[in-house]
């Protein structure tokens, strides 16, 4: 009985898939994270890419749990659409193909009317 060594892990080797966010969706989130910035609403964020989802979470507070999670989740491409804006719950506010459509949902907390 011969026992094979492990083949050696040469540099092309690419490590486990993770699900990133773009530049360009990085770039919206961002707008969008530096008007409610201003606005006194958010304060800090944190970002997350994992195995099967990427999440880029807003918090009021750094010690507090995340207001919002924008999630991104390749698989749910060809179904519900794979970006989602989460609520602190757990529930989804808005799913769908389009990151800025989906953001629009936390656009209209900078809404306010004037009296």
């Amino acid at each position: 009985m011969s026992i094979e060594p492990p083949s050696p892990i040469t540099a092309f080797e690419r490590p486990a898939e993770q699900v990133a966010f773009h530049r360009t969706e990085l770039s919206l989130i961002l707008s969008l994270y530096g008007r409610m910035v201003a606005a006194g609403e958010w304060r800090d964020y944190g970002i997350s890419h994992l195995k099967e989802v990427a999440v880029f979470s807003v918090f009021r507070r750094t010690a507090e749990i995340p207001l919002y999670r924008i999630e991104k989740r390749p698989k749910l491409r060809n179904r519900q659409g794979m970006y989602a804006v989460v609520g602190t719950g757990g529930q989804v506010l808005r799913r769908g193909h389009d990151l800025k459509a989906v953001l629009r949902v936390l656009e209209r907390k900078l809404i306010r009317s004037v009296d």
